[in-house]
């Protein structure tokens, strides 16, 4: 648009500040101006980086006990210990019943006879039905206790021309005494007796009748007059037989 321009006017041009929005630069600076409205608020800006994590704080105050939480689930079965040292000894157990019960029975009676037996002395039953123990000696009328227990003795006796009496004896001393009286009837009656006896090894059992005129024992083929007796029940364990 400059044809005419000289060289040194290009020169000139080259190095002289640009124009801008149609201002004149000022040849030397001013007086600052007086500061501007502040502007509106930006735009929020891209979240910076986490910051270095700070030092550990002192330890808080221990808090309250909670509840007690559920029983978890068990654990599986751990493997058995060593056995244990023998226990001492327990005291020693009672004494146990015995095996086989004792046994201790028989029955004799009279054989027949006319003659009344003698006052005070046994009778002898002679006639041995039963007495597998061999307890009662039919050769002095006399059961020899060798179980200790107490004993069933019974007695039968047919009565015939005189009245009768008699006692079951332990050891001499009368435990049961019976009587019959006999009224010159022409048959015969009977007397029968008997008594639970407790018996130590050696005592001595046995029938007799008393002094007088009762006496009437009587035995015949068709009548008879019996003595029995029997171990109801042994204390064995209380006994030195059996210690």
């Amino acid at each position: 648009n400059h044809p005419l321009l000289t060289t040194h006017d290009a020169l000139h041009t080259a190095h002289s500040p640009q124009l801008t929005d149609n201002k004149i630069p000022s040849l030397c600076s001013g007086q600052p101006g007086i500061p501007g409205t502040p502007g509106i608020h930006g735009s929020q800006g891209l979240p910076g980086r986490d910051g270095r994590d700070g030092r550990d704080g002192a330890a808080g105050i221990q808090g309250e006990k909670g509840e007690i939480g559920q029983p978890g689930v068990p654990g599986p079965r751990g493997d058995s210990g060593s056995p244990g040292m023998n226990g001492l000894n327990g005291e020693k157990g009672a004494q146990g019943e015995c095996a086989v019960a004792p046994r201790s029975a028989f029955t004799a009676k009279r054989s027949e006879s006319r003659s009344p037996p003698l006052a005070d002395q046994p009778i002898r039953f002679d006639v041995v039905l039963i007495n597998e123990q061999g307890h009662y000696d039919a050769d002095t009328g006399k059961f020899t206790c060798e179980i200790p227990g107490v004993y069933y003795f019974a007695v039968h006796a047919t009565v015939y021309r005189s009245s009768l009496q008699f006692d079951i004896m332990k050891n001499g001393h009368s435990v049961a005494s019976f009587f019959q009286f006999y009224g010159n009837w022409p048959k015969p009656t009977s007397l029968s007796g008997g008594a639970l006896v407790r018996l130590e090894p050696e005592d001595e059992v046995w029938v007799q009748v008393g002094v007088g005129d009762y006496i009437g024992f009587y035995s015949s083929i068709k009548t008879d007059s019996t003595f029995t007796g029997f171990l109801v029940y042994t204390y064995w364990q209380n006994s030195a037989v059996f210690a």
